[in-house]
């Protein structure tokens, strides 16, 4: 039976010792990184090879393509993308920008589908505050709640029209955090009112999407003592007060925000209301300590991921990918540069 888990992988290809992990945990899903990538075919080959691994054509390959410092696929192979900010800046116009956020979102799905990659960390639904930790910064659409709600729609949209599925992230909200939680935990200590009315907005506008993936960030006016990735009190209220029925995952479980043995932090997770576990730097031993925590996909959780995959369209919209791209970068030609910044959440030798 599935387990509730989606795993990365070391390399370009599965190692003997990968392949049998997998054949035994069986997890829901896998994610590729940078280090899993070299070219076309190699990507290809090796998602078809994770989902052999588990005998299951159907397994959803997730990736981090953004854009800008998120851009898992790059050059020579792939175009760059912008990062999230750099469309209203291009156009001034919320909805001129709305236009290009779905164009450059279907353009993705192509490339991602294409490789046989069904899922993609997109979009990021958070809304910076001044003087916030630049984990977020130029990843976000804009900088208030609407804007970020269109905007993230839009691309939303994109991705689902090109058959690949949107992950909203990070639910309830990143953008308020002072901290990297890839390194620390970040605390949040604004009141709800002024939380719903700003962070969570853009998540109770798109509670329609299949997948969300949460924050591990402790906003003290929810939960005091736990990030709302282990926090039961933090996804009862994305459920019951943000509104979203669809898969919750969690944040890497390998990121420093999180303490504990990994076993610990998926037994966590998942008694707290997340539907699956996700751990992304292809360290073995890591993964089997997260296996230990992992409990079957069963019940609701299996009734949230099957809803999930069948959002995906088999037969996506017409794209004219040479006019769609030239006129993608002619919107945008010159105001931005996607080599700039760390490559957010990658995990380096």
């Amino acid at each position: 039976m599935t387990s509730a888990a989606i795993y990365g992988c070391s390399g370009l290809k599965l190692t003997a010792e990968e392949r049998a992990f997998f054949a035994e945990a069986r997890p829901w899903g896998f994610i590729l990184f940078r280090r899993n990538v070299e070219s076309p075919a190699q990507v290809k080959a090796l998602v078809e090879d994770l989902r052999d691994s588990i005998g299951r054509a159907d397994a959803p390959v997730l990736i981090d393509q953004e854009g800008g410092r998120v851009q898992r696929l790059g050059p020579p192979h792939w175009p760059k993308y912008p990062p999230g900010s750099a469309y209203l800046k291009a156009v001034n116009d919320p909805v001129a920008a709305r236009e290009l956020v779905r164009l450059g979102a279907r353009l993705i799905a192509h490339d991602l589908r294409e490789l046989g990659i069904t899922v993609d960390c997109v979009p990021v639904l958070d809304v910076p505050v001044p003087g916030a930790h630049d984990i977020i910064g130029d990843r976000a659409y804009a900088q208030d709640p609407a804007t970020v709600t269109q905007l993230g729609r839009a691309a939303a949209e994109g991705l689902l029209a090109g058959g690949v599925l949107p992950i909203i992230k990070h639910i309830p909200g990143h953008g308020r955090a002072f901290a990297d939680s890839h390194h620390a935990l970040p605390v949040v200590e604004t009141d709800l009112a002024t939380l719903d009315g700003w962070d969570f907005a853009p998540f109770k506008a798109l509670s329609d999407m299949p997948m969300a993936m949460t924050a591990h960030v402790v906003f003290t006016a929810v939960d005091a003592k736990r990030p709302a990735t282990t926090s039961k009190k933090g996804i009862r209220l994305m459920r019951e007060h943000l509104g979203f029925s669809g898969l919750i995952m969690s944040d890497d479980l390998s990121m420093k925000a999180l303490s504990g043995a990994l076993t610990q932090r998926a037994e966590q997770s998942l008694k707290a209301g997340c539907d699956v576990i996700l751990h992304c730097n292809g360290d073995l031993g890591e993964m089997r300590q997260a296996a230990e925590g992992t409990c079957k996909l069963k019940g609701q959780a299996r009734r949230r991921a099957e809803a999930a995959l069948k959002r995906i369209v088999h037969t996506p919209e017409p794209l004219d990918v040479a006019e769609a791209r030239a006129r993608l970068e002619a919107a945008l030609s010159g105001r931005f540069d996607a080599a700039k910044g760390p490559d957010v959440g990658e995990v380096q030798a």
